[in-house]
């Protein structure tokens, strides 16, 4: 049985991986800070043999040593690691303080480098790591300051592990998410602006669902994705990779500045 870890996994698109590579067959060991929510995961898998959950701080010092024992102690083995967790709301640069800064570099480079250093030597030929990035990492973003800087450095850490550990079998890619119906998302809808960037400049007229990421990641991990490594993969509709603007957005009146 192959086995997999999420981070991010209380809610979300960390949520959606974890529950969709179980349906695969894997086990997961799903992390995050919440352990109500985590118990939430624990019942929707509801395999005791195939699900164990780790309430973690995933900056502290000793996150990658603690989830690294849990994986390798319950099942003895680590195949995939999915590294999702992340935070929103970012401010542009000339507004993003130090202790931000630090933050958002920590939770979502620092992190993922450590536990991806932490769990490679456990990782056989056949093996994956797959990074969450965004499209902020493949394009501008407005306002994305700390939070470009940190999915940016996520995608160089994805090119170099596919071609450092790619000979041992051991590949590499990153999934960048458009704008996602999550908690975390929903709560930004009510932004008119938001709303119109993201829904008027996508040639698929919807937004991101979870399952659309999860469905990435589970076939990334899968055989149809074995010989894919040092990519990323966006998942968003169009939106990063055309200038469509809906009819609506083209005869609106359009206001000077």
């Amino acid at each position: 049985m192959q086995v997999a870890i999420v981070t991010g996994a209380s809610s979300g698109i960390g949520f959606g991986c974890a529950t969709k590579l179980a349906d695969a067959g894997m086990a997961v060991l799903g992390t995050g800070r919440d352990e109500d929510r985590l118990a939430d995961l624990e019942k929707a898998i509801n395999d005791g043999q195939r699900i164990a959950t780790l309430a973690v701080d995933l900056t502290a010092d000793d996150a990658p040593q603690r989830i690294v024992s849990a994986a390798v102690g319950r099942w003895g083995r680590i195949d995939f690691l999915i590294n999702n967790a992340g935070v929103g709301s970012p401010k542009p640069l000339h507004e993003t303080d130090d202790e931000s800064l630090d933050y958002f570099l920590g939770l979502m480079l620092r992190a993922p480098f450590r536990l991806a250093r932490d769990v490679i030597p456990h990782m056989q030929p056949g093996s994956a790591i797959i990074n969450v990035t965004s499209t902020f990492a493949v394009v501008g973003g407005l306002r994305g300051g700390a939070y470009s800087a940190a999915k940016g450095g996520m995608t160089a850490l994805t090119t170099h592990i596919a071609c450092q550990y790619g000979p041992r079998g051991i590949r590499c890619n990153a999934v960048a998410p458009g704008v996602t119906l999550t908690p975390m998302v929903a709560q930004r809808l009510g932004d008119e602006r938001f709303r119109k960037i993201n829904t008027e400049m996508t040639p698929h007229q919807r937004l991101g669902k979870v399952e659309d990421i999860a469905s990435t990641v589970a076939f990334l991990c899968s055989e149809g994705g074995s010989f894919i490594n040092g990519q990323t993969i966006v998942v968003d509709g169009g939106w990063s990779s055309t200038k469509y603007l809906s009819d609506f957005a083209l005869t609106s009146e359009w206001v000077a500045r």
